[in-house]
């Protein structure tokens, strides 16, 4: 089936939504979902540019920005084209992008190729009514945010940076929502740390354990010291941090013997009051302390520090566009897990909102059609309100 759309109906986002699903884009392929969507912007007078960022050790990524305009502000919407395997228990195939009782269905229906058709139909929607903005608008679309987001968002950024293009302000179309379309916007995300610790000791027979060195009991004791106390109480706008154990391994199938190490793997969802590398310091000083001098290795990988743009002019708008379109006022939350919002920040001023997450990441992830159509004139709205309040006298 064909990957083109009919654009002569940017406007409407539906067609180019099922056009971007059908292409199997499961990280990092692109599988066309890049070539579809440039089809589509460069219709609307967009200028693309396409890049491949690799590394050693992780696979080529596709991207995309793509800009209207040369002048200031320049107003992004950000977002992948990338989606998690299918898996199991489908009804219909994740790819066909079929229309079930006013429903769309397939692998990145709500995270979030029918954002990125949204994008699109808001701005033919705007030009439609204001022939160009007064500034620029740009989309900023990687093919790994699924995946480890290194050869992602963040390179565009700082390719961005070297061509001297700024970012004024930023909205990412992650499915945000709960349960139903306009109750939550991000204002930013918790931190995420993810540790691996591994005691060593000496293996044994069970029945002379003076003659082995046990490193269980140690690494129970270990874990005990950074979980019995909270790490703090929360913030005005984050929850609580939170210390997660994942596995706990030792790899022993034999019942008669000590084994010579034990490990486990946790993980720290964190607020504004911490870093990665204050929680690194802060774990090793606890970790010294409980070993009792026993030989540990303690491995840390840091996804993304917590972040937060404070409520005003950003949040403001996106709220004001919600409140027109569902009459319905959006509660600000940094809950969930990490986004390329992490990246963006650094940037400028960002903020998420898309459609209703309930299905994603699931069999049979689909978006109502209704909501799309709202998440359009919401995007839309956003732009007629960001132009007009940035425009010069």
């Amino acid at each position: 089936m064909s990957t083109q759309v009919d654009i002569s109906d940017l406007a409407k986002g539906l067609e180019l939504a099922r056009a971007l699903i059908r292409c199997p884009s499961i990280t990092p392929a692109n599988a066309g979902a890049l070539d579809v969507l440039q089809n589509a912007l460069e219709t609307l007078g967009f200028t693309c540019h396409r890049m491949v960022f690799d590394g050693d050790d992780s696979a080529p990524v596709d991207n995309l920005y793509a800009r209207l305009g040369s002048t200031a502000p320049n107003f992004c919407f950000a977002g992948h084209t990338d989606v998690v395997p299918v898996g199991d228990g489908w009804t219909t195939d994740p790819f066909s992008a079929e229309v079930v009782e006013g429903r769309l269905f397939g692998r990145g229906a709500a995270d979030m190729k029918s954002a990125i058709a949204a994008f699109v139909a808001a701005v033919a929607r705007f030009l439609d009514k204001n022939k160009k903005p007064s500034g620029s608008i740009s989309l900023l679309i990687t093919g790994d945010e699924e995946g480890e987001a290194i050869n992602g968002t963040r390179k565009v950024l700082d390719w961005l940076v070297e061509r001297g293009e700024r970012l004024d302000a930023c909205v990412v179309g992650e499915p945000t929502n709960p349960t139903k379309l306009g109750e939550m916007i991000k204002i930013g995300r918790r931190g995420s740390l993810n540790a691996r610790l591994t005691v060593f000791g000496t293996q044994g027979h069970v029945a002379y354990p003076h003659l082995a060195d046990n490193p269980i009991p140690r690494l129970l004791a270990m874990l005990r010291a950074i979980t019995a106390t909270p790490l703090d109480q929360g913030s005005d706008h984050f929850p609580a941090s939170t210390i997660a154990i994942t596995t706990v391994d030792v790899g022993n199938s034999a019942t008669n013997v000590i084994p010579g190490s034990a490990g486990a793997a946790f993980n720290i969802r964190f607020n504004e009051q911490h870093t990665g590398e204050s929680l690194t310091d802060w774990m090793r000083t606890k970790l010294d302390k409980a070993a009792g001098g026993c030989d540990y290795e303690l491995t840390v990988r840091v996804s993304g520090e917590a972040f937060l743009t404070p409520p005003g002019p950003l949040s403001d708008l996106v709220s004001g566009a919600i409140k027109s379109v569902l009459n319905t006022t959006p509660e600000l939350s940094t809950t969930g897990g990490t986004s390329d919002a992490r990246f963006i920040r650094d940037a400028c001023p960002v903020c998420e909102f898309g459609l209703v997450g309930l299905s994603m990441h699931k069999a049979d992830e689909n978006c109502a059609i209704a909501d799309l159509d709202n998440l359009i004139e919401i995007y839309h709205k956003v732009l007629d309100g960001y132009f007009i309040a940035t425009a010069k006298p």
